[in-house]
């Protein structure tokens, strides 16, 4: 009997999809450190019709992203169903994730993203489309829980009915962005009004919260997006159960990110990565503003990776601040 592309039994720990953020050298990190799965950088439909090469570029995976789901964003059938058939074409993609979710404008005005969530049977043919034509093992939706007001089982019935697999749920409406309180209660109706699994997603920001809100809502899972930007070891503390990172752990992760991102990019990778040492630095090290003046000034991999070895030793940890 094939093993299942993904087993529910117990909960899943999800990457979200992050523009600019969640390329294949963070997934590649996340994923070796306890992520059960990973989804790329949404792709415009669109672009992928037209062969862009930054899309195509987008889809590419880590041997480590088993399983690997790429997520698409379009507002036409046919358009839509091209996407598709260039993807099918694609060894390695063992899902299609539809982006029903995103709430920014250049997205929503051309009818993408959480702009579905205004036209259901529209989305409910795009998730059909998908579904009929895809040669990938899963299908999956990410949704919001409304445009301007909530509608949650609605929305999550439809993406059921039309033949999604799973659904990910980030439980805010279009309106509240990623500003309003997110409404966990919304998610929980949804898991208790479907049949097919549900992800929890919006503000999961460290290990205390993601458990409360499986608990809570009764999710298959969680997806976790910007609570993993300059903490991808949040994945490491879910899979092994531990409140706390142990610090020679966050440094062989950051260390791991660096060498994918030099691995993926080459050298120009190390100008790319000032951007996370920034984020990491501000983890509770001692000479933050020193290191990350210096870092500024560096292009040479292996100085930056002299750099990275020793601030983020945990020696070098603040008083009081050993996770």
């Amino acid at each position: 009997m094939q093993k299942p592309v993904l087993d529910f039994s117990s909960p899943l720990y999800v990457l979200a999809p992050l523009a600019g953020l969640t390329d294949l050298p963070f997934r590649s990190v996340v994923k070796k450190f306890g992520a059960d799965l990973t989804v790329s950088e949404m792709i415009s439909s669109n672009a992928l019709v037209h062969n862009s090469r930054k899309s195509l570029k987008m889809v590419e995976k880590s041997p480590l992203e088993k399983p690997y789901s790429v997520q698409i964003a379009g507002a036409d059938e046919a358009v839509v169903e091209k996407a598709v058939e260039i993807l099918n074409g694609i060894e390695g993609i063992d899902i299609i994730d539809l982006n029903c979710g995103c709430p920014v404008p250049k997205v929503v005005s051309h009818g993408s993203g959480s702009s579905l969530l205004k036209d259901l049977d529209k989305m409910g043919r795009i998730i059909e489309t998908i579904k009929r034509r895809s040669n990938k093992p899963l299908t999956s939706v990410k949704i919001r829980i409304g445009f301007e007001r909530k509608r949650p089982v609605e929305i999550a019935k439809v993406c059921e009915q039309s033949g999604a697999d799973f659904i990910a749920v980030h439980g805010r409406t279009r309106a509240g962005k990623f500003k309003s309180e997110v409404d966990y209660d919304a998610i929980r109706e949804i898991k208790e009004a479907v049949s097919i699994p549900v992800i929890a997603n919006g503000d999961i920001t460290d290990y205390e919260k993601a458990k409360r809100v499986l608990e809570y809502t009764g999710a298959d899972g969680v997806m976790i997006g910007r609570g993993a930007v300059g903490k991808p070891w949040i994945f490491y503390q879910l899979k092994q159960k531990e409140r706390e990172i142990d610090p020679l752990i966050k440094r062989e992760i950051i260390a791991e990110h660096f060498d994918q991102m030099l691995a993926f990019y080459g050298d120009y990778g190390a100008v790319l990565f000032r951007k996370h040492l920034h984020t990491y630095s501000k983890a509770g090290y001692n000479g933050a503003s020193a290191f990350r003046d210096e870092i500024n000034r560096t292009a040479d991999p292996l100085r930056m990776k002299e750099l990275i070895h020793t601030f983020f030793d945990p020696s070098n940890l603040l008083a009081g601040r050993a996770s």
